[in-house]
């Protein structure tokens, strides 16, 4: 249980943010960052939000609502691997609909390399991060997640598997890497006097598990390789007490809160990526 005075005081304010966070849902725009020649082979990153780094807070053009910017770990990666070209279709608020229609254009038969990030937005991962922050009881929170793991086991599995069908069908010559979600908190760490209870991270931690476990069934069953985060960033989760990977909640900065940083880019997800495709 957490002050519920001090809780319900930020209803508003959230309830203001989340309505910013929707509109960058709802108007992912077309523009892509491209760089150098196809000398050795083709990348194409597509995603979410994960994938485009706004927790990175250093932007292309702050109004562009896809929240593009250079210290992604797609964009660190053609930075690294100038001899290919570089197409960064993700955006902010993207589903693996948005991906087919939106982003999966973009790819070509000459596309060698494609990452996709996408599953959060389709359960409704925001939402359960709002409700978890704003409810009194942990079994509102819980019963949140509940409903998202739901979600994740129910419906996702096979807009992923059309969203992978349609990737394979426009780059058939690609590898491509399905890219997991790392999970956020600490159990048992430090969160302060209004941080989440211990069941509740719990429950979130395990609505990453569930939604990763998802990913990886489906990548394999596609013959893409799965990128799994998790263990890398465990020890730079939240109320770790180490240097953090994630951001935290900030009420000032919402479309911020809760995705890797710089140091989960560049430390995290960047060397995990190289692993897998040298």
């Amino acid at each position: 249980m957490r002050p519920a005075r001090a809780r319900r005081s930020l209803t508003s304010l959230l309830a203001a943010a989340a309505a910013v966070c929707l509109a960058v849902t709802a108007a992912p725009t077309a523009l892509a960052a491209e760089t150098g020649a196809a000398a050795a082979g083709a990348y194409v990153a597509l995603g979410d939000s994960y994938a485009v780094g706004p927790g990175t807070r250093t932007y292309d053009d702050p109004n562009d609502a896809c929240r593009r910017g250079p210290l992604s770990y797609p964009r660190l990666w053609a930075a690294q691997h100038t001899g290919y070209s570089f197409v960064e279709a993700s955006c902010s608020g993207a589903t693996t609909a948005d991906i087919k229609t939106q982003q999966v254009p973009r790819l070509t038969a000459g596309t060698t390399l494609v990452t996709v990030q996408a599953g959060g937005n389709d359960v409704g991962f925001v939402a359960v991060l709002q409700n978890c922050i704003l409810t009194l009881d942990d079994k509102d929170c819980v019963a949140g997640v509940e409903a998202a793991k739901a979600a994740a086991t129910g419906a996702l599995p096979g807009a992923l598997a059309d969203t992978y069908a349609a990737i394979r069908q426009s780059a058939p010559n690609a590898r491509v890497v399905v890219v997991g979600y790392p999970r956020l908190y600490k159990i048992g760490g430090n969160c302060g006097v209004f941080g989440l209870s211990d069941t509740e991270r719990t429950a979130l931690n395990s609505a990453a598990d569930v939604l990763d476990t998802v990913l990886a069934q489906q990548a394999a069953s596609a013959g893409f390789t799965f990128l799994d985060p998790r263990t890398a960033f465990d020890a730079h989760s939240i109320c770790s007490g180490n240097t953090t990977w994630v951001t935290s909640l900030e009420w000032d900065k919402i479309n911020e809160s809760y995705h890797p940083n710089q140091a989960g880019h560049r430390d995290g997800y960047l060397p995990a990526l190289n692993a897998i495709t040298g």
